[in-house]
């Protein structure tokens, strides 16, 4: 996470309480308590350093280890990993946990085939640093068989732009498509599961990530890849468990997380490359249902309005 990643994403719910109230000590009672509420999150959530444990390799079935990539080795599948921190696997202590391994040793079990991993992924990428990805990909050889992308929260602490980062997403995939790559995109997951980010800047984050998770999924689907709803599948799991599905930094998923994250996406993928075998797929939401329920920000807004209000009719009287 960014050092200034929260206070960015406070200061844009701010402006949009602003913009949607008509009072002017209510709005700058919003700005401040945003604020205050930024310094909270970064002093409680960690911002981990470590670097993901290097998991790159040939992942053949039942390996207990990846045979080291060389010049002349083979493979089946050549599956690329691409997008942020969380793609990376950062907050996982060991190979084994990173969700590109869990989805590569997946596939060769599904398959029964050797599974290359290459992994471009980059801890803080935004959806500004799929473009290098990618062009790192074509320098470095022939294109995948098969890619996995996951971004989204940097550029929701960040406030990009929901229509420019799905835009650039959508990008990406196009590129990777036009290459004869499979592309499997998980969309950006529910932020509302951090319980450190206190309230109310816990609702301007997930509202804003939700509907970046739905312009996500439109992007993707119009440049040929496989959207996969991170954020409905993900979020009653670690709503429920959060010790057990986050990492120490209380922001990264923790091993438990990320092979929750890799079952939702191996079937889709094992699919969309024609070798699913494991029966019927489950009935995956294209569109999430959450996302959708948010598309614009009025809700948060009104909820915010009122809470400023309030605070400030507390303060008003506590003051005589």
């Amino acid at each position: 996470m960014p050092v200034n990643g929260w206070r960015n994403a406070a200061k844009a719910g701010a402006a949009t309480v602003i913009a949607g109230s008509s009072a002017g000590t209510a709005s700058w009672a919003a700005y401040r308590h945003l604020m205050s509420q930024a310094t909270s999150a970064r002093g409680v959530i960690g911002r981990s350093t470590a670097k993901p444990p290097e998991a790159d390799g040939v992942y053949g079935p039942g390996d207990l280890e990846p045979e080291r990539w060389r010049f002349g080795s083979s493979a089946d599948i050549h599956l690329m990993i691409f997008g942020d921190s969380t793609a990376a696997g950062v907050g996982c202590a060991v190979a084994g946990e990173v969700p590109g391994v869990l989805v590569a040793r997946g596939l060769a079990e599904e398959t029964d085939k050797r599974i290359r991993l290459s992994t471009k992924a980059i801890g803080g990428a935004t959806s500004k640093g799929l473009e290098g990805q990618v062009d790192a990909m074509f320098v470095a050889g022939p294109p995948p068989d098969a890619a996995v992308i996951l971004i989204g929260a940097n550029d929701v602490t960040k406030k990009f732009s929901i229509a420019a980062s799905a835009e650039r997403l959508g990008n990406a995939v196009e590129r990777l498509t036009a290459a004869g790559t499979v592309v499997v995109v998980g969309t950006c997951p529910d932020l509302g599961v951090i319980t450190a980010i206190p309230q109310p800047l816990r609702t301007v984050v997930r509202n804003w990530g939700l509907r970046l998770a739905r312009a996500q999924t439109e992007a993707t689907l119009k440049a040929g890849g496989h959207p996969v709803a991170l954020a409905d599948l993900l979020a009653p799991e670690f709503l429920a468990a959060p010790d057990t599905m986050f990492s120490a930094d209380r922001f990264h998923p923790s091993a438990a997380g990320y092979e929750l994250a890799a079952r939702q996406l191996l079937p889709v993928l094992a699919a969309a490359l024609g070798e699913w075998h494991g029966g019927p797929l489950p009935d995956l939401p294209e569109v999430s249902a959450a996302a959708e329920s948010r598309r614009f920000l009025p809700r948060a807004v009104a909820s915010l309005d009122r809470f400023v209000r309030r605070r400030g009719a507390e303060i008003e009287a506590q003051n005589g």
